[in-house]
Formats: structure tokens, C-alpha cells, sequence
């Protein structure tokens, strides 16, 4: 969720994790909402998946959102997001486009939070003659037709993902989620939340289904 803080501590122990875990109880009345919701760029031309450079590419997109207020978020001379009122717009390693939600009180300011973003991001795609599907998986592309954004943790987390399994680098650069950050009062009230939400993820599943390409 966007306005969450890096923090470099190394973890040497358990009770630091348990320690950080405590620290986000929250009063009810503190309680808010966060929404991720990421998608595939693909070029209308020819369906394929954007570069980070070119005229129709990632970067392109990134720079057409800035009339909309977004400020750049940069590493090095690159522009690798957006930044406005607590919420962010930043990319996956495959270049999926990303809004990072505020935190906010209701559903109702999520979901319009959420369609503003895709009103504006699909008023600068049709300008460059981009599309973007709302898939929980890559739906035409290989991992080697995948480009790679200029992020140096991708590129850690390029090399460390073959040492834990096969899948890593699938998951990292071809896939797609839409997620919810949710607080919570006490660590029974996080379980229950946690497990409210693996029993619903089946049904969502189903809800969403979608192969457009096949």
C-alpha cells in the first residue's frame, strides 16, 4: 500500500518480527482501506507487451499521467512511478502498472479512487494506442518476450528467485493481482481477517475467471 516506510533494520530475531507485526494495532476508528490493483499493458498494434522505453511504452504512460497532478518517483534518470495525496503508481518487474491505493475509510472511496485511476490511465493509453487487461496471468507472452523495467531490486530479485524454486521469476514478471491492505485491532483480530479473506479467494477466483486472447 502506498505510504508504507523502508525500513533497514536487519532482522536478527524472531521478536523483531513480532514486535513490528504489534505496532500496526490500530483502534477501530483508525481503521483504513488499501487498494492494489495491477494490469497488463500490451500495444494495440500487435499485442505485444510495452518496453519501458519508446514512444508507446511504459515510460510514456508514466510521463502522459503527470497532467493529472502524479508526481515523478526516480532512480537515476529514470521515472519508475508516481506520487499524489498518500497513494502511488509504480510498476512490477514485467512492467505491470500498478496503482498503490491511499489509505482510506470506506470501500466507496476505494473503488472511486480506483476508477479515476483507470479513467485517467486509460485517457493516456488511447492516446498512445495502448491497452491493458485486468488478468491474473500473462495471456500470450513468454517470460523471454517479458521486458524488464529499470528497478535495481528487480534485478536482486532476478537472481535470487531460480535458487527458490521454478516459478519465482513466472510469478515476478507475469503475473497480475489485485490486493487489499487491511488493518487490524489485536493479532486475533489480524488471524480472523487472514482467514476470512484465504476462504473468499476460491470464489474470487471463479467470480474472475477470464482468457480474452483464446
Amino acid at each position: 500500500m502506498a505510504g508504507s516506510e523502508q525500513n533497514d533494520t536487519p532482522i536478527d530475531d524472531r521478536r523483531q518480527l513480532i514486535d513490528y507485526l504489534a505496532s500496526g494495532c490500530k483502534p477501530k476508528s483508525a481503521w483504513r482501506i488499501g487498494t492494489e490493483h495491477e494490469k497488463f499493458g500490451f500495444r494495440l498494434s500487435n499485442h505485444n507487451p510495452l518496453p519501458y522505453d519508446g514512444p508507446n511504452g511504459i515510460r510514456a504512460m508514466l510521463e502522459g499521467l503527470r497532467q493529472f497532478g502524479w508526481q515523478p518517483i526516480m532512480e537515476g534518470e529514470n521515472i519508475i512511478g508516481l506520487s499524489q495525496d498518500g497513494a502511488s503508481i509504480t510498476l512490477e518487474p514485467g512492467g505491470q502498472f500498478e496503482l498503490s491505493g491511499a489509505p482510506l475509510e470506506t470501500l466507496h472511496a476505494t473503488c472511486a479512487e480506483v476508477n479515476t485511476h483507470l479513467a485517467q490511465v486509460k485517457q493516456i493509453a488511447s492516446e498512445l494506442d495502448i491497452g491493458f487487461l485486468g488478468l491474473g496471468f500473462s495471456p500470450l507472452w513468454t517470460r523471454a518476450e517479458t521486458p524488464v523495467m529499470p528497478k535495481g531490486r528487480y534485478e536482486i530479485m532476478t537472481r535470487y528467485m531460480p535458487k527458490r524454486g521454478t516459478l519465482g521469476l513466472d510469478m515476478m514478471y507475469r503475473s497480475c493481482t489485485v490486493q487489499v491492505n487491511l488493518d487490524f485491532a489485536s493479532e486475533a483480530d489480524m488471524a480472523r481477517k487472514f482467514r476470512v479473506g484465504l476462504a473468499l479467494q476460491p470464489i474470487a477466483t471463479a467470480l474472475f475467471a477470464n482468457s480474452p486472447f483464446t
